[in-house]
């Protein structure tokens, strides 16, 4: 039974509305599927689930329409796409010279009576998946049992079947191919040995290979005994000694710099002297603003001179085949079809491959726009390719821009007005570089005033606490107390190894809610996606201290790996989450991307499977080194040729 069947235009006006059950309108779950699936470009799919409900849509963009039935999606309604598709004609059809005439003042001014024969259509449709042909048995003739013989069926005994014989003889042949090769001397040995046991009984194939074997095998024994070393008298002694360095410390405690007892201390990190200038990079920068992520297209200059200078043979091979080949290819005020975008979004799904995105978002992606292009009249001037790039590109800019854009400096903020720390953990896999864009970000807040608490929560990679307490040595000289009035403006709270993440976690927060630091940034350990104990630990980290942001970190570099990463990650923090509403990914922070040139894809995958925005970049080694993310510039380098 269908909950409700809607028809509205494109600009919101709903035209008629059918309502199946009693119970609350269907207002709630069609606006999530207009804010989720069409202003966010994910039209890919025809389905879409919000709450107890299943939605189906078809579009109609000659008229701009839209079709939605809804139902409840523990229910197997087959007959709901015949539906859809004979609802979609019938009221195509029976009001379109209201449409073609009127236009927008038809959609505002139009009475559509279509009670009736939906509800014909509807009955239609629930007969039609009623009645099924029963299914016909197999002549004998179309078995395969009709195409043997009876000659092929008997077996005699003692007599092995062809096709048994003919697979050992194929075994034999590969495993004994090799040994063939290595022993060419076999040959006049099993010889020998036919013609000695030939007076007694006549030898099998296979135990002439086996005794081959035997000698081959005896052979090679006594070799290998001869080559063997005599064994040293003197044994050595048992236990791993550790290597004592030039000029390095043999003393294991000097060495050993988690110490719990330095927390919260301005001489648990000493200020360290460095040159400043490759830790900031750029000097000519703003202190504390987050520059855009900018992309400079080099084939524009090489487009502009290819075309004010137009080689000369090209101009003789014109004429008419060039007035031609340029009218090639036109729509000429005609609706588009699928067969016309095929090649082109076929062309396109390889090239976003190419740029790194993941193969079933690319697929995804084209299905999405041939369903928003379908049917629509184009332009006299307007080639398909041009078209189909367009609605591709309005799609790209559509899906890097979030629903919610995360503007972390205001929630800081708003924190401290609630005398209370912002928290923000980031998690991902292992050598994204989760903790060296934790500096970065950390270098970024203290430039706008704020204080941090950096939780070294990787209890479990080798220095990795260590790791942590240089970059904060280093934070510390470039922004010394007497800078800020006597304040240690970043401060790291470690417990060591092998200690519980999530308590470290708390104890951090709470020992900032104390001392009034604004912010704490969680560090967490690597860890993979199938990795069910680690991804755990994680879910209880979160669930348990419930941090304000929770920051996925990926590198540009992965391909269709990011789609499998995020899906897990989300997963696992909803299925180990012991709250109602499980807390998932807010952000995603891109690493290395630096280091890919134009392939960006990554960018577009990480966005569409999540719906969560990209809020930092990395884009280098120092710590100036952080971007905010920029969707045209973006998609100039995916669409670049």
């Amino acid at each position: 039974m269908l909950d409700f069947f809607t028809i509205f235009s494109k600009g919101g006006l709903v035209l008629w509305c059918f309502q199946g059950v009693r119970g609350p309108a269907a207002t709630a779950p069609v606006n999530a599927l207009i804010r989720s699936v069409l202003l966010q470009e994910r039209g890919g799919n025809n389905s879409f689930t919000h709450e107890a409900l299943t939605l189906k849509y078809k579009l109609d963009n000659q008229f701009e329409l839209v079709f939605v039935v809804g139902f409840q999606k523990i229910l197997t309604l087959t007959y709901v796409d015949k539906l859809i598709d004979d609802v979609h004609k019938e009221f195509r059809d029976k009001y379109r010279n209201e449409f073609q005439q009127k236009g927008a003042l038809g959609l505002l001014n139009g009475t559509f009576d279509f009670k009736d024969d939906f509800m014909r259509l509807l009955r239609d449709a629930e007969e039609s998946s009623k009645v099924r042909a029963p299914t016909v048995m197999k002549t004998f003739e179309q078995s395969l049992k009709s195409q043997k013989t009876v000659k092929c069926m008997i077996e005699t005994r003692g007599e092995k079947p062809k096709e048994k014989v003919k697979n050992k003889k194929n075994k034999g042949s590969k495993k004994d191919g090799t040994e063939a090769v290595a022993a060419p001397s076999k040959a006049s040995a099993g010889d020998k040995q036919l013609s000695a046991a030939g007076d007694k009984e006549e030898l099998t194939k296979d135990e002439i290979l086996q005794k081959n074997r035997e000698e081959f095998f005896r052979r090679h024994m006594k070799a290998g005994e001869k080559s063997r070393s005599p064994k040293p008298d003197a044994q050595k002694e048992k236990g791993k000694k550790p290597r004592v360095w030039d000029l390095g410390n043999s003393n294991a405690k000097v060495l050993d710099y988690s110490n719990s007892a330095t927390n919260g201390s301005a001489e648990a990190c000493p200020v360290e002297e460095f040159d400043s200038n490759m830790a900031l990079g750029d000097k000519n920068r703003e202190p504390g603003r987050l520059y855009d992520l900018e992309y400079e297209s080099d084939d524009e200059a090489e487009e502009e001179k290819v075309v004010q200078n137009p080689s000369k043979p090209s101009v003789k091979k014109g004429g008419l085949g060039g007035m031609f080949g340029m009218l090639k290819g036109l729509v000429g005020s005609k609706s588009l079809t699928r067969g016309d975008m095929d090649p082109v979004l076929e062309k396109m799904k390889d090239h976003l491959i190419a740029k790194n995105v993941a193969a079933e978002i690319a697929v995804q992606l084209c299905e999405s726009v041939a369903k928003k292009l379908e049917g629509k009249v184009m332009g006299t001037f307007t080639t398909v390719t041009s078209t189909v790039k367009q609605a591709l590109q309005e799609a790209l800019v559509q899906i890097l821009q979030p629903q919610r854009r995360v503007d972390v400096l205001r929630d800081v903020m708003d924190a401290q007005r609630h005398r209370r720390p912002y928290v923000i953990t980031f998690c991902g896999v292992n050598g994204v570089g989760k903790s060296t864009n934790l500096a970065k970000i950390s270098f970024w807040l203290i430039e706008n005033g704020f204080s941090v608490l950096i939780a070294a929560c990787d209890t479990f990679r080798a220095g990795a606490v260590e790791q942590l307490r240089t970059h904060t040595r280093r934070l510390n000289a470039l922004h010394p107390p007497e800078s800020h009035g006597g304040r240690t403006m970043v401060q790291l709270y470690e417990k060591g190894y092998g200690k519980d993440a999530a308590g470290i976690a708390m104890e951090a927060i709470s020992y900032a809610r104390n001392q009034g630091f604004d912010v704490v940034l969680v560090d967490t350990a690597g860890r993979m996606q199938d990795n069910a104990p680690l991804m755990t630990a994680l879910a209880k980290l979160i669930a348990v201290n419930a941090p304000d942001l929770v920051l996925f970190v990926g590198e540009a570099l992965v391909g269709n790996e990011a789609v499998d990463q995020l899906v897990k990650f989300n997963k696992a923090l909803a299925d180990h989450s012991m709250a109602q509403t499980p807390r998932l990914i807010d952000g995603i922070v891109l690493t290395k991307f630096d280091t890919i040139d134009d392939k960006v894809g990554a960018a577009i995958s990480m966005t569409y499977i999540t719906s969560k925005p990209i809020v930092f970049v990395g884009t280098g080694q120092t710590y100036c080194d952080l971007r905010s993310l920029n969707a045209k510039a973006v998609v100039a380098a995916l669409m670049k040729a």
